[in-house]
């Protein structure tokens, strides 16, 4: 009879812990995360999020700068496994290539969907007239012939460029600024403390949209995007990511934002503070971010990943 007990005894507790959900570990090449990285302030905030969550989960994090077209590349060649900063349809025209040959992968949800890029000006230069991409080339003397972009082979000054070729709105003798982020907003300060003409490629979120009172151009023909420059902004990894490393695509998966959010995130850094410590803070001080982000998710041995997130910088 003892004998008897102890056999059912043994047996329930084998199929209780069968039954027992088990939280899985991603697999050992899953602990280094590869992330790509483009010079946008917004990106570079949110890739250091991504990364304090990682890093703070076990995972050993190594960011790469580069174009948006070079860490497409990456992906393809398997030297990256991730990039964070998808903005549609601003890249579309640069990642097209990639998603049609199946050589990256787009995750199925948004991070950010009201997100906005499109050709802006100081809000006195509004008030004079400049309103509308027509009335760029009636102010072409004030603004110099010239459009402030950005980094020099982005989607948006491929498209300004196309503008420009194309003489569409009279364009034809302009000339793109192309620049970094820092420089344009550099430029466009310049402008703003000296009231003069200036007409820059604006895009939210980022805190421009609070430090300048400015106005976005409308009457875009959809030139740079579908109504007036609205966007949303995507993950993307490697094509297999996700069978790979389930634990890490939950957490991208579960990274989204708001512009709101993303522009308070993004001022430390003009204030050139450093991206990883902001990211901390943020988290410190948003316990409802923090609990949203890690939810289903485990560190990289297999622990809840709420109860055992790590935040002290290495």
């Amino acid at each position: 009879m003892n004998r008897l007990i102890s056999r059912c005894v043994l047996a329930l507790s084998a199929s209780a812990i069968l039954s027992t959900p088990v939280m899985a570990a991603d697999a050992p090449a899953c602990q280094n995360v590869r992330m790509g990285v483009v010079n946008w302030t917004d990106v570079i905030a949110t890739s250091a999020m991504a990364q304090v969550l990682l890093d703070g989960l076990g995972y050993k994090t190594k960011q790469t700068s580069a174009s948006q077209q070079i860490i497409f590349a990456g992906i393809r060649d398997q030297r990256l496994d991730l990039f964070l900063g998808y903005w549609n349809p601003l890249m579309t025209q640069t990642i097209t290539p990639f998603v049609d040959a199946k050589q990256v992968k787009v995750l199925d949800k948004a991070s950010l969907e009201d997100a906005r890029a499109t050709l802006a000006v100081p809000t006195y230069l509004a008030d004079k007239g400049l309103k509308t991409f027509a009335d760029i080339a009636r102010f072409e003397k004030e603004l110099g012939g010239k459009i402030y972009g950005i980094e020099p082979g982005s989607g948006a000054n491929t498209q300004i460029k196309a503008m420009i070729a194309k003489n569409q709105f009279g364009l034809g003798k302009f000339q793109l600024v192309e620049s970094s982020e820092a420089g344009m907003l550099a430029a466009v300060d310049r402008a703003v403390r000296r009231k003069e003409a200036v007409v820059f490629f604006g895009w939210a979120p980022h805190p421009m949209n609070v430090n300048v009172a400015m106005t976005y151009l409308s009457g875009s023909e959809d030139a740079l995007g579908p109504n007036e420059g609205m966007a949303t902004v995507w993950t993307v990894t490697a094509p297999a990511y996700a069978e790979q490393c389930p634990n890490v695509h939950k957490l991208l998966t579960n990274l989204t934002f708001t512009a709101a959010d993303e522009s308070r995130m993004m001022q430390p850094l003009l204030d050139h503070k450093d991206a990883l410590e902001s990211a901390r803070q943020w988290l410190k001080d948003h316990p409802q971010d923090r609990q949203r982000w890690l939810d289903g998710v485990t560190t990289f041995d297999g622990k809840p990943a709420a109860t055992n997130l790590q935040l002290t910088s290495k």
